[in-house]
């Protein structure tokens, strides 16, 4: 069994916000697999969904605000990009939040408290939590400090190299190197579509593009297995 959590003070400090009903601070940083030990219970994950619907407006309401000229297709990718698993996992690692969740016997061995599922279901636990605990107003403080950077970042939020994320993620979540494949050559010199390329992780094929050279071809379907990805973490 893992460690009890921290105190609620402890909590407290980390967030930077004073929890009034210390239970809430430690249903958010419970496991499901905790739970599940201890008395069937699922944990935080009531908290989790409540905390998914209060980060997706609030989030939604800051970008809006901050960007008044993008357009819906804009904003909606830039929440996308601000609320998946893997940016709410890296603003958990941010606050330590690894340390503090209570986890089950199997999640500790395999290192459940450096997960980006876990991380990032604590994350909106915690969120849900502050919610119930004081409203929307504390609830938006946090969440505003906490994605700050991001927010404002404009056009740059999720801009980067397609092949390059996806070698990232897929090294960090996958412990593999993308493989790509061209499962059709047009042979026509000028076609704009004339290789499609598939691209794979392990054993399975996560997205295909198309593009007059192999090279913009393995980008687009780059890009394909990364909204993928961010449709599963959304």
């Amino acid at each position: 069994m893992s460690e009890e959590p921290a105190t609620p003070a402890s909590v407290d400090e980390v967030l930077g916000y004073r929890f009034r009903d210390a239970g809430l601070a430690t249903t958010a940083l419970t496991h499901p697999s905790w739970a599940n030990e201890v008395d069937g219970g699922g944990g935080n994950e009531r908290l989790e969904f409540l905390g998914d619907a209060v980060l997706d407006l609030v989030i939604a309401n800051a970008l809006y605000a901050a960007h008044p000229d993008w357009a819906e297709g804009e904003l909606t990718r830039a929440r996308a990009a601000l609320v998946n698993q893997r940016a709410l996992a890296a603003v958990s690692r941010s606050l330590g939040l690894g340390r503090l969740v209570k986890l089950g016997r199997t999640e500790q061995r395999s290192s459940g408290g450096d997960k980006d599922r876990v991380l990032a279901n604590c994350l909106e636990a915690l969120i849900g939590a502050v919610f119930l605990d004081g409203g929307l107003a504390p609830a938006t403080a946090l969440l505003r400090r906490l994605f700050a950077p991001s927010i404002e970042a404009g056009g740059a939020v999720g801009t980067r190299d397609p092949k390059t994320a996806l070698q990232e993620w897929a090294h960090a979540e996958h412990r593999t190197t993308p493989s790509y494949g061209t499962v059709r050559d047009s042979g026509v010199d000028h076609d704009e579509q004339r290789f499609t390329v598939e691209v794979r992780i392990g054993s399975e094929t996560w997205g295909s593009g198309s593009g007059r050279s192999k090279r913009s071809a393995e980008q687009a379907a780059a890009q394909a297995a990364l909204a993928r990805r961010d449709r599963h973490d959304a």
